[in-house]
């Protein structure tokens, strides 16, 4: 798993935001299409493309897409 992977997954949960726009130090909640339900299929996504399972505490406790893959990482 590398970093251009991940945000390429990330972006394709993602209708509006061109992929090209996000950067590992994109703050993902500053994105205007982002709400509870993206969070919920950024969590199906990982799970399906990773074997990860997230929870709610790690997507709060993240706040740039690169904090977000580092969990993910760090859970594999």
């Amino acid at each position: 798993m590398d970093i251009n992977t991940f945000i390429d997954n990330f972006a394709g949960q993602l209708d509006e935001t061109p992929a090209d726009q996000i950067k590992p130090e994109t703050n993902f909640r500053d994105l205007d299409e982002w709400s509870s339900l993206v969070a919920l299929s950024i969590i199906a996504m990982v799970d399906e493309e990773y074997g990860v399972t997230l929870k709610g505490a790690d997507i709060k406790s993240a706040v740039t897409v690169q904090d977000l893959y580092d969990a993910v990482k760090s859970k594999m």
